[in-house]
């Protein structure tokens, strides 16, 4: 078997910063201040924010918080998150993505912690849908009736047993530094996408701080560093 492309989506294949994250994360907000106070007693949309920020960075994923805390049905909260409207008006990306994924060989799959509905949508807007063999988004990240999310180590070396690959075949493509350490810690082979990394992860909006991963110095956790998926045909023979 050949190579196997593990790409991320938001930040990573499209401009996710731009607009939508920021979207999600006001929709999150919004339903976090109803459900995590009491009933008929909203809190703050600045608690909130908050709330969401803590969970994030504690779980790897808001949902997970809500679910533990809050009794929160997970598809209620990605419905909510996820209520984007027209996303051809607000989804920005590189052109010429499609002609990017025929010249990178091997299977490629789409993990990401977003929404199914949202991030199919999202593949069939930049055209990319008819190039990944499987899709795999937040909803299917069981491992033993347990939602574990990126970076889960247990959620990667399950996704390379049901695929029947060795992680030394996979090149894991990600904006996360978490999730590629996650992946190296498994055996893959990682490249970090730095593009989209300036703005501030945590908020949505643009950060006048850079960030760790625009610096010059390489994680020892990653093979590649590329500004661009476009630089990735170049850097083949760093995986090989």
């Amino acid at each position: 078997m050949g190579m196997i492309w593990i790409f991320d989506l938001d930040n990573t294949l499209h401009d996710a910063s731009h607009a939508v994250l920021p979207a999600i994360t006001a929709n999150m907000n919004v339903f976090i201040a109803e459900h995590a106070g009491k009933p008929g007693e909203p809190i703050s949309l600045e608690s909130a924010n908050a709330i969401r920020l803590l969970y994030w960075k504690h779980y790897g994923a808001t949902l997970l918080g809500m679910i533990r805390h809050h009794g929160v049905r997970p598809e209620v909260f990605l419905k909510a998150s996820h209520n984007l409207g027209d996303l051809s008006l607000i989804i920005r990306a590189e052109r010429g993505i499609k002609r990017l994924m025929q010249r990178l060989p091997g299977k490629k799959i789409l993990l990401t912690n977003s929404a199914y509905g949202y991030s199919r949508d999202v593949l069939k807007h930049l055209g990319l849908h008819r190039h990944f063999a499987q899709h795999v988004s937040i909803e299917s990240m069981q491992v033993h009736r347990q939602l574990l999310p990126k970076p889960s180590k247990r959620l990667f070396r399950k996704l390379l047993a049901s695929e029947g690959i060795r992680s030394p075949q996979c090149v894991l493509v990600e904006d996360s530094e978490a999730a590629l350490k996650a992946g190296r810690a498994v055996g893959m082979r990682t490249a970090l996408v730095t593009r989209y990394t300036g703005r501030d992860r945590f908020s949505g909006h643009a950060s006048p701080v850079k960030k760790r991963v625009e610096q010059k110095n390489r994680p020892a956790f990653v093979d590649v560093k590329v500004h661009s998926i476009w630089q990735l045909p170049n850097r083949l023979a760093k995986f090989r």
